[in-house]
């Protein structure tokens, strides 16, 4: 018992530890004023598609914060309209915001990846329901926002895709914030809205579900085995098997 317990616990921490170090020998240090905001070209070309579209994103957050952690939105545009709207939580001012930047804009220099994308009449038809959870949000005014263990913009991108089922997205094992709940025991939706978790407050727990697979939640990094795309979930480094982007 005394073993298994071992072997967890460095489960969680040599990744994090490797992660760290990686971090030390890299020129990371750029300040957030100098860093590159721009599109890294994931998003559609309004011009081409005219179709709606609905993308997830998330990217590694601003230094050291980037070693367990990443930051998540959320961009769409309706049909024919000529630009994106984004939305954002973040931690200085109100935390809910909207279109602070291209919607694959890269964060501090952190190119994005793409975790979830629909298009056509089923993203159409996401967006109204999309405005309404965002509309919804709980934690969206000033001295909401909390990096650890939240909410923050991973707590923001899994509140609304638990609220809009067709947002079936797994969510990085970096994503702290993405198993909070204000309560110290819950039983709630995995994000994809496929499964099922249990959450100590997001200081811990444990998930299952066809979209994210095995989970084992502790202090906001996640352990997991997603079983049906096959790939193992590890804290500070992320996924390593097949992607994880989500196209219905």
């Amino acid at each position: 018992m005394i073993k298994a317990i071992i072997v967890l616990v460095l489960a969680f921490v040599l990744p994090l530890v490797a992660q760290a170090v990686l971090y030390a020998v890299q020129d990371r240090h750029v300040h957030w004023r100098q860093a590159d905001w721009s599109s890294a070209g994931l998003a559609p070309d309004p011009s081409e598609v005219t179709a709606a579209v609905v993308q997830i994103y998330a990217a590694r957050a601003y230094r050291w914060r980037g070693i367990f952690g990443v930051h998540s939105w959320i961009a769409f545009k309706e049909e024919g309209a000529a630009d994106y709207v984004r939305y954002d939580v973040m931690g200085w001012g109100r935390a809910l915001r909207e279109s602070i930047g291209p919607p694959d804009g890269r964060w501090a220099g952190n190119t994005p990846q793409v975790l979830f994308e629909a298009r056509g009449p089923g993203a159409a038809a996401m967006i109204p329901r999309i405005r309404q959870a965002v509309a919804n949000y709980p934690h969206a005014e000033n001295g909401s926002y909390v990096l650890w263990p939240g909410p923050n913009s991973n707590t923001f991108i899994a509140t609304i895709a638990r609220q809009v089922p067709e947002l079936k997205v797994s969510l990085p094992s970096l994503a702290v914030g993405k198993d909070y709940t204000p309560r110290w025991l819950s039983l709630m939706k995995m994000p994809s809205g496929t499964g099922w978790q249990i959450s100590i407050a997001g200081y811990g727990g444990a998930g299952v579900a066809s979209v994210e697979g095995l989970e084992l939640h502790a202090f906001g990094q996640t352990l997991g085995l997603d079983i049906l795309r096959p790939a193992l979930k590890l804290p500070g480094i992320g996924r390593l098997g097949m992607r994880p982007v989500s196209m219905p």
